[in-house]
Formats: C-alpha cells, sequence, structure tokens
C-alpha cells in the first residue's frame, strides 16, 4: 500500500516536472512537502480510488501522508 501511494504521488510529480520522492512519512504534507495543487490532490484521489476503491476525501480533507494510509487501512 504504501509503495503504490508513493508510486501514485511521483507520478502526479512528474507530470509537473517536480523531483521523485524517495520516500515519505506519516507526517509529510501533501500541499506543504510534496507541492501538491488542488488540482493534483483531485488525481490523487481519482488514482487511489481506482487502486483500492476508497474515496480519500469522502469524509473531509486529507492533508498527510499518514491520514491517506489511516483511510487506506478501514
Amino acid at each position: 500500500m504504501k509503495e503504490k501511494v508513493l508510486e501514485v504521488i511521483n507520478m502526479i510529480r512528474v507530470a509537473k516536472n517536480l523531483p521523485l520522492v524517495e520516500s515519505v512519512t506519516d507526517n509529510t504534507r501533501l500541499r506543504e512537502d510534496l507541492d501538491l495543487t488542488s488540482f493534483d490532490m483531485a488525481e490523487l484521489t481519482v488514482r487511489i480510488e481506482d487502486e483500492y476503491g476508497i474515496d480519500i476525501f469522502e469524509t473531509g480533507l486529507v492533508n498527510t501522508i499518514g491520514e491517506i494510509y489511516a483511510k487506506l487501512q478501514k
């Protein structure tokens, strides 16, 4: 699961000509640390939902990698 989330984040970053990230922690912030925009967050949501069948933003905003992991573990 963690590898797939990192893969999706890097797919989005590559499309924006940003460098790949090697790793993330539970505290890594999506906007501030990974430079994801609202559009990027929407793409992240769609890709994760396609992979896991879970809308990570269904019950509100997700701001960190740890929050994504928590949603996926439910």
